[in-house]
């Protein structure tokens, strides 16, 4: 039996500056089928190689697959529905699969508007797609489709959901087949050397509103260390990876494991470079240990700090997290690492002041890197209902952090635009003139140099915050900037929503994390390998800081 994955070809001006990012859930989803025994497995990365509708459909029906599977994070639904509407045009007989955070929770709505797909696969893939690989194998699809936990499909037009599926409780008997992709083209632009995206942990012990991963993954579960620098040193020796990005959202919330794994990529000399996105408080309690993490290849760490407008409606204390976001990152620049700055913009209460105030803050803190995201809430989060007619905007393909979803009260999407491009071009241009150039010798100023390479290219080619699709060129042109909302595109009504999710801890339903804007909470993990029953006091709305984000944000 032949399968085929496809990734879909969505392009937004966000994480794409830095490079090509290898798509990871295929190599998971490969390793597992063919653990089970389904060998013939082919992968068409339709994103990376730009490869359009055309020459697409002449790869599938060239591949003559049984199974057709893509996958789909909220802005690349439509372009996932697309490559399952093309290979059941040129596949008639193959059977289509979904998966990914949005159908996961969106189904009801996407079944409907896609009825060519056959089957979502709504949670953690691996277990789900071996099921439905060999009930289509036995010949038991779609006779005996009900009994394969985790899926959701259309019969005679009613969409119905089986029982979810159990969570994988062994993550390091999952044995994902990087090989699986072609690696020449996922190369990290600032280093020039190919990147992976290996994760440690699925999941987080957080149950924050805007968030999808804890509804995603469900239940926290953490790698042995051993593991996960087992996989990278494979990466490294079988596909000549130079620098790695940790997927986990939050990879310091358990310290223990951190370390764990700092000391065995140390131990092994592996001499590579990496990254991580994680939490000023975490960068705090490790003061001591930031030698350690540089010592084992640490190179660049992405803090979510805050948005001025939250600041300017006192939903942090000022004076503590302020003083904390400018200390995390003086300490990760004394230790030799590079640090990014992330400011979310966009909120309701937006002005040209609290814009003002973000770029303030980033020349007064001195991260190396800063980085302006627009406020996003995914459609299937909890906050997406608490800003109730606020959203607008329900062309999802639009929902990429760089298209401003919510319209300040205060100002038109276009100014909104244009004062953030000109915090951009105020920091970097310091950047490039003052500040890297002379930044030391060695890792950390290639490091630097390498970035500004990488926003220079993505500027040149208009590709930046997808300035060249929405036709923004300076000051003069932000009053005819066109985003090109889809406005035929409407909110799903909140039954067709999956917003509950079968999590494996007990959890009160007022219950909240103290949010940064990276995620997570103030609160630490215990040094214990679980810690699983710590949970967070619970707040009141106003002390939330709601904001969503997507991933890799290393957007350098």
């Amino acid at each position: 039996m032949r399968i085929l994955f496809i990734h879909p070809n969505y392009h937004s001006g966000g994480a794409e500056i830095a490079g090509n990012w290898p798509p990871a859930w295929v190599a998971y989803l490969t390793g597992a089928l063919k653990k089970a025994g389904f060998p013939d497995i082919s992968f068409i990365d339709a994103m990376t190689y730009d490869i359009d509708d055309e020459a697409l459909k002449a790869k599938i029906a060239e591949a003559k697959p049984d199974i057709i599977g893509t996958t789909a994070i909220t802005p690349s639904i439509y372009k996932a529905e697309r490559v399952l509407e093309m290979a059941r045009e040129v596949c008639p007989d193959a059977v289509t699969v979904l998966g990914g955070v949005h159908a996961t929770f969106m189904y009801k709505q996407v079944l409907p508007e896609a009825p060519w797909i056959d089957a979502i696969v709504r949670g953690e893939g691996e277990e789900i797609m071996v099921a439905f690989a060999q009930a289509v194998a036995d010949g038991r699809w779609p006779a005996e489709r009900a009994t394969i936990k985790g899926i959701a499909y259309l019969d005679d037009g009613k969409v119905v959901a089986t029982p979810a599926a159990p969570t994988i409780k062994d993550l390091d008997g999952l044995a994902p087949d990087w090989g699986i992709l072609n690696w020449d083209k996922y190369k990290y632009i600032p280093l020039g050397v190919r990147v992976a995206i290996p994760n440690m942990a699925r999941g987080c012990p957080f149950t924050c509103s805007f968030c999808s991963q804890w509804k995603f993954w469900r239940d926290y579960r953490i790698r042995d260390p051993k593991k996960v620098v087992d996989e990278i040193e494979a990466l490294k020796r079988d596909h000549n990876v130079g620098f790695f990005i940790l997927a986990d959202e939050e990879p310091t919330i358990n310290k223990k494991k951190f370390v764990a794994f700092c000391n065995e990529l140390i131990d092994r000399k592996l001499d590579i470079l990496w990254g991580i996105n994680t939490r000023v408080t975490d960068i705090l309690r490790d003061e001591a240990l930031l030698p350690l993490y540089r010592k084992a290849g640490l190179i660049h760490v992405s803090l979510g700090t805050e948005a001025a407008a939250q600041l300017k409606l006192d939903l942090f204390n000022k004076e503590t997290t302020v003083a904390d976001n400018k200390k995390a990152i003086r300490l990760l620049r004394e230790a030799g690492i590079v640090v990014e700055a992330q400011f979310i913009v966009g909120m309701e209460n937006e002005t040209a002041e609290t814009l003002e105030e973000t770029y303030k803050m980033a020349v007064d803190w001195k991260p190396d890197l800063a980085n302006w995201a627009m406020y996003t809430p995914w459609p299937f989060s909890d906050l997406f209902r608490e800003l109730g007619d606020k959203v607008e905007v329900f062309d999802y393909e639009k929902y990429n952090f760089v298209t401003p979803i919510i319209k300040p009260e205060a100002m038109e999407r276009g100014e909104l635009l244009d004062r953030v491009m000109n915090n951009y071009r105020r920091f970097y241009m310091k950047k490039a003139l003052f500040s890297y150039p002379w930044q030391g010798t060695g890792q950390r100023r290639r490091y630097l140099l390498g970035c500004l390479k990488a926003f220079l290219k993505a500027g040149f080619e208009r590709k930046f915050y997808d300035l060249g699709k929405v036709d923004y060129w300076g000051p003069q042109s932000k009053k005819k900037v066109d985003f090109h909302f889809d406005a035929t595109r409407t909110r799903a009504v909140d039954a067709d929503v999956e917003w509950q999710t079968t999590h494996n801890r007990k959890k009160k339903s007022a219950e909240t994390a103290d949010i940064m804007a990276c995620g997570g909470g103030k609160e630490q993990m215990a040094d214990d390998d679980d810690a699983l029953t710590m949970m967070p006091p619970p707040l009141t709305l106003k002390e939330r800081v709601q904001f969503s984000r997507g991933g890799p944000r290393m957007k350098t």
